[in-house]
């Protein structure tokens, strides 16, 4: 299927991706809802929970996407292969992660990735970065105990940023890793590895109820 040509950036903040989504109903669109859920929060063109949906048929895989046509676009690649444990939704997570995952059921959410999400470099447009305090709120409410949270990106200031926004939140305490725990890696992430670049990454385990 040829590649869907989209904006690399698009301004989170803008009034087209102000729009509230309507909440997941995991029932809908799972075969299986009752199979633990893997959330891919900025999944761009979803390419890493399809090749995991794939391998881990007894897992669902929710992907979140602010561009809409990568959603529409891998969405159709999902039912193709008739993936009954694959989805991706439209939302800007930054503003309405808490929203869409509200009619989750209790615990199903069991594993978090966020994977070399916008750095947005300049000061004045740190406001757009995808993980906020409001975003670790709501992973911390919605995850199931024990639950992971692995982050990763290749730039520096940008993990620092993100990690501390989670070792702030008492809901999790960090595992510090060197390697993916994943089988499967993003394109991002065979692509700066394969320059010689490095990876900053860290797991969160969801260990008691939110500060």
């Amino acid at each position: 299927m040829p590649r869907v040509r989209v904006h690399q950036h698009v301004n989170p903040l803008a009034p087209f991706y102000r729009q509230s989504p309507e909440p997941v109903n995991i029932v809908k669109i799972f075969t299986k809802p009752e199979q633990p859920l893997h959330l891919d929060i900025g999944c761009a063109r979803g390419r890493f929970i399809l090749r995991m949906a794939e391998a881990e048929a007894h897992w669902n895989f929710l992907g979140v996407e602010i561009r809409e046509p990568l959603v529409d676009a891998a969405n159709k690649i999902a039912e193709e292969k008739e993936l009954g444990n694959l989805y991706y939704t439209f939302c800007n997570a930054m503003l309405w992660l808490e929203k869409l995952l509200s009619e989750i059921p209790a615990e199903r959410l069991q594993t978090v990735t966020i994977q070399f999400p916008d750095p947005w470099f300049k000061k004045k447009h740190a406001k757009r970065r995808m993980v906020n305090e409001e975003m670790v709120e709501t992973i911390a409410k919605h995850l199931s105990p024990k639950g992971r949270i692995f982050i990763q990106t290749d730039i520096e200031f940008l993990a620092e940023e993100m990690f501390e926004l989670f070792r702030a939140n008492h809901a999790f305490e960090e595992l510090k890793i060197k390697e993916n725990p994943f089988f499967i890696k993003t394109e991002r992430e065979n692509a700066v590895e394969d320059k010689g670049l490095d990876v900053y990454r860290t797991l969160f385990i969801s260990s008691s109820s939110p500060s």
